[in-house]
């Protein structure tokens, strides 16, 4: 997910973000499946930088069991021990897009927070710190019972 911050100076390609066509910050957040808890998050990356599948790398890829995998997008293709849309039978195709839509719903909370919505203002050393507080809040949100949405568990992922 990405977020506005002030343009750079020197100006430089490296911090921007096609999502709004301007300067952003990127964080990878990890959804559980099941539980629906936020499980994992790292960054702030330089947007331009920093590509979705070299970020997914950079730890995520990491934190997986052996056989494990995750749901993504398209984009992410060409990487092992990713599940996309257009895998497998059509119930697991189902079930992966729901649960990618749960994913980007969590993630629009996070963008309503004013902090998070509108350009950070401040030192952009210091968005990882309003971040994660708006992380840990949702989080607790989600724990005490305002989770997004449940996902059906007819079907499981592939």
């Amino acid at each position: 997910v990405d977020f506005p911050i002030p343009e750079p100076t020197p100006w430089s390609r490296k911090w921007h973000s096609h999502k709004f066509e301007g300067p952003g910050i990127r964080y990878e957040i990890a959804v559980s499946i099941f539980n629906i808890w936020i499980v994992l998050y790292n960054g702030p990356f330089q947007c331009g930088a920093w590509l979705d599948k070299k970020i997914f790398k950079s730890l995520l890829i990491l934190k997986l069991a052996h056989e494990e995998c995750v749901v993504a997008d398209c984009g992410y293709k060409d990487t092992r021990r990713v599940c996309h849309p257009d895998m497998g039978t059509p119930e697991q195709q189902r079930a992966m897009e729901v649960a990618r839509v749960r994913h980007k719903t969590v993630n629009g909370q996070l963008k309503n927070w004013e902090s998070m919505k509108h350009v950070f203002r401040h030192n952009r050393n210091k968005h990882h710190l309003v971040f994660r507080s708006v992380l840990v809040i949702e989080q607790i949100k989600i724990k005490n019972g305002r989770p997004p949405f449940q996902i059906d568990p007819v079907v499981d992922p592939i």
